[in-house]
């Protein structure tokens, strides 16, 4: 495929890749992200004093139904059969990293998926914090590995 748009047609227009033809493969992707947050804001998170609850279990849970939404947000992303999905925090000083892994057999990658679940992941802990945090940012969402093996 090289440096060609998937998808783009002939002449420019987007469209969806024709995954019929590919054999379904076992698939993982591993996505990674962070929020910067003042120290107080996480000693409040730590402790369980954000007033709008538990916000590392709501972002978890977030975070795995928006990867499980992923082809309802993406126009040209593939609705794949999604086998596992977790999204797990590592809280620092300043900042939270977001690491999601998503698994799936199937046709096509499940990157999208675990990109989408840090980043509503990291979105959530934003709304969850906002009123006591006005300086929080996001930063740093990317793919960190895919793998794909063949079930034969």
């Amino acid at each position: 495929m090289g440096d060609e748009f998937t998808h783009l047609d002939a002449g420019g227009n987007a469209r969806m890749v024709d995954v019929s033809g590919k054999p379904r493969v076992r698939r993982s992707a591993k996505a990674e992200g962070r929020i910067l947050l003042a120290p107080s804001t996480i000693s409040k998170i730590r402790s369980n004093e954000i007033a709008k609850g538990n916000v590392l279990a709501t972002a978890r849970v977030a975070g795995i139904m928006a990867a499980k939404r992923c082809s309802d947000m993406i126009p040209l992303c593939h609705n794949i059969e999604i086998e596992h999905v977790e999204v797990d925090f590592a809280i620092g000083d300043g900042e939270i990293v977001i690491s999601a892994k998503a698994l799936c057999t199937d046709k096509t990658g499940i990157e999208m998926e675990a990109l989408m679940a840090v980043s509503v992941a990291a979105l959530t802990i934003y709304d969850m914090c906002k009123a006591v945090d006005k300086a929080m940012r996001i930063e740093g969402i990317r793919l960190v590995e895919k793998t794909k093996e063949s079930l034969s």
